[in-house]
């Protein structure tokens, strides 16, 4: 089973973009990497225009989007004109022709005995197939998050982890609950009192010795 801080695994594939390997396509970029079961699906089409809609965004944040879906490229392009058609935004970022299933097993969301073949294959076979990772400039995983086939998935709320994210690998702070960019943040267990002063030398609020608050750092 992959885990949070593992290496993503590396692999080259087909996409509505030509060949990539998946770490050389990477760079020194952050990436995010979602995945679908199949092509012309009503939850997936409205996601994958909104992350078209989105990719500014995570552009802002030197992240990059590809998207994977359990069928051949050639629907890939297809199923792009509906998207853009019926959500408004035009699809600009690769997606995955996994016809061999070879990434959906490497990333654990199909098990190794579902055969070799998208062929003959419904979406509810590949309901599995539903994952969002992000990936660091240093290959490694930073999240998953794995939802139902019907239930459409928050990308917003990707947004708001990647900006956590890439704020705590920045300075030693962690975000509370429900935390957004601007809001107070929370000094690591790790660093002592005095350490801490060093960078905020006005202080903190403390309700308990092992809760300190402080603002977020610029």
């Amino acid at each position: 089973m992959l885990r949070i801080n593992d290496e993503a695994p590396n692999f080259t594939a087909e996409t509505s973009q030509g060949t990539i390997n998946f770490h050389e396509w990477i760079g020194d970029s952050w990436a995010i990497l979602f995945s679908h079961p199949k092509n012309f699906t009503p939850v997936c089409t409205t996601e994958l225009g909104y992350m078209a809609g989105l990719q500014p965004e995570f552009e802002k944040r030197n992240c990059k989007i590809i998207g994977l879906s359990v069928d051949n490229v050639g629907n890939h392009s297809k199923w792009a004109v509906d998207i853009e058609e019926t959500q408004g935004h035009k699809v600009n970022y690769p997606m995955i022709g996994d016809t061999d299933l070879k990434v959906a097993k490497l990333y654990n969301m199909l098990p190794a005995e579902d055969g070799d073949t998208s062929e003959g294959r419904t979406a509810a076979d590949n309901a599995a197939v539903r994952t969002v990772f992000i990936v660091g400039p240093d290959k490694k995983i930073k999240l998953m998050l794995s939802y139902p086939m019907s239930t459409g998935r928050n990308f917003n709320e990707v947004l708001r982890v990647l900006d956590s994210i890439q704020l705590t690998a920045k300075f030693k702070v962690a975000t509370p609950v429900n935390w957004n960019v601007g809001d107070d943040v929370i000094i690591l267990p790790s660093i002592s009192d005095e350490d801490a002063k060093k960078t905020y030398p006005e202080g903190w609020k403390a309700p308990k010795p092992y809760l300190r608050i402080v603002p977020q750092p610029k």
